[in-house]
């Protein structure tokens, strides 16, 4: 497995792959890897002749009291689990190759980002917009895989390759969980004992509105109350909030279906954790 750190390297390299007419694939990562990503990669060597995997601590997406500097990184560590799935190049730039000046063309997100994380997070979202729109540059890739568990930023990355008219398939993978349902994340390293006890409520709220959505339950009010009870019942959750969304314009709809999505975003102790599944959707785990 290649290491590169540069633009212009990772570009030669991916040249050379289309030039012999190999489709590439580019799994974007913050680094701090887990079983998640790495589902991610098989994805990838799924739907490409070649893999290059990006790890980046985005400074741009995080808030002015976000956890920039706490941020988990172990590059080595993540290079060697990279290289166990196959990976055939790591692309790992510095904060100054990927910003060499401050940025003043960004990405806009427009109104898909209006709402939930984008509403209590300001301009994350033109921040992850922006290092995707230069990775996509950078890398060229044929196709892009992300997770289902960050589902507006798949949601609002999907809007970008169509509307920027990109040649890219987006492949998105179903979010990997924990044996009693608690959602993979590079966070979950924050968690205290207790609080990893506490974190599995995420989950279990998501299954309680997917049980009273089955027994007839389809007001998306009174199911998002559903979920946001389980959280409220927890020992140092704060709800941030508990939504029911259409998968592709991320509104209330009128009347939840098997498609509408239950969003979820709470902190357990000091730790920000999101979840999400469609109403339909088998979670998996306990």
């Amino acid at each position: 497995m290649q290491t590169i750190q540069t633009v212009k390297a990772v570009r030669e390299a991916v040249r050379v792959w289309h030039r012999h007419g190999e489709r590439v694939a580019l799994v974007p990562t913050m680094g701090a890897l887990h079983e998640g990503h790495l589902a991610l990669v098989d994805a990838a060597r799924a739907h490409a002749d070649r893999v290059v995997a990006s790890v980046f601590v985005n400074p741009l997406q995080f808030g002015p009291n976000e956890d920039l500097a706490r941020y988990p990184r172990n590059l080595e560590r993540d290079r060697a689990l990279l290289e166990t799935r196959g990976v055939d190049l790591l692309y790992a730039p510095t904060v100054e190759e990927m910003y060499p000046e401050p940025a003043q063309v960004t990405v806009e997100p427009g109104g898909l980002a209006i709402r939930w994380d984008g509403a209590a997070r300001p301009g994350h979202f033109v921040g992850v917009l922006t290092v995707v729109a230069k990775l996509f540059n950078q890398v060229a890739p044929d196709a892009a895989v992300f997770g289902q568990k960050d589902f507006q930023q798949v949601t609002v990355v999907r809007r970008m390759i169509h509307d920027l008219d990109w040649p890219i398939d987006l492949v998105v993978v179903p979010t990997v969980r924990e044996a009693d349902g608690l959602a993979l994340s590079s966070r979950n390293a924050y968690l205290t004992p207790a609080d990893r006890l506490e974190a599995r409520r995420l989950s279990a709220a998501i299954r309680e509105i997917q049980q009273a959505w089955v027994a007839g339950e389809s007001d998306p009010g009174r199911l998002g109350s559903v979920g946001r009870a389980v959280l409220e019942a927890g020992q140092g959750v704060a709800v941030e909030y508990v939504a029911l969304v259409d998968p592709v314009t991320l509104e209330t709809p009128r009347f939840a279906d098997a498609t509408s999505v239950v969003l979820i975003a709470a902190r357990v102790g000091t730790t920000r954790l999101i979840d999400n599944a469609a109403l339909g959707q088998h979670l998996g785990g306990a």
